[in-house]
């Protein structure tokens, strides 16, 4: 696993997704499997789908599917580590920077950054809260969701998946 260090992952992207989700940064999991999502405590997959956004519940390797469905995967910053805690306030500043001229290039209708405290790292953002926010990238509007991580206690599956519902209702 030390070895996926600093790897990048490409994103799953294309033009005018409905939901493009944004992570926090590739794990060291994800980067040796080139999968988003991938450590097999992490409940973005099974959240996607309970929250309606999957028909079904996707393993992290069918990621190659979400365009078709208008939904996409990227990370506000490209760099794969062990824990988000290994990343500097100035590579969150820059890769929001980053991340907004991507968003603005793609034009997906949503932009669902998952992880506040990301959210708030990148746009300087200190009173953000998890829903939908009144920043905007060009016509494409921004939803903090929670964090999918297994260490993200404070959220259920089911509570997750409620708040990821909202999204998916807002989309419709």
């Amino acid at each position: 696993m030390e070895a996926a260090r600093d790897r990048l992952v490409p994103d799953v992207v294309a033009d005018g997704l409905s939901v493009l989700f944004c992570g926090i940064n590739p794990g060291l999991m994800t980067a040796a499997t080139g999968h988003h999502f991938a450590r097999p405590g992490n409940r973005f997959w099974p959240v996607l789908h309970l929250s309606g956004f999957t028909p079904r519940l996707m393993k992290p390797s069918e990621q190659g599917e979400l365009p078709s469905l208008g939904l996409g995967i990227t990370n506000v910053v490209a760099r794969a580590t062990a824990r988000a805690d290994e990343l500097s306030a100035e590579e969150y500043r820059e890769g929001g920077r980053l991340l907004a001229a991507k968003v603005k290039r793609l034009r997906p209708r949503w932009l669902a950054v998952v992880g506040v405290t990301a959210y708030r790292a990148a746009f300087d953002d200190r009173k953000a809260v998890v829903g939908p926010q009144t920043r905007t990238f060009g016509t494409t509007r921004v939803w903090v969701l929670p964090n999918p991580s297994g260490l993200n206690a404070h959220w259920t599956v089911h509570s997750m998946a409620e708040e990821y519902g909202r999204l998916r209702d807002a989309t419709a």
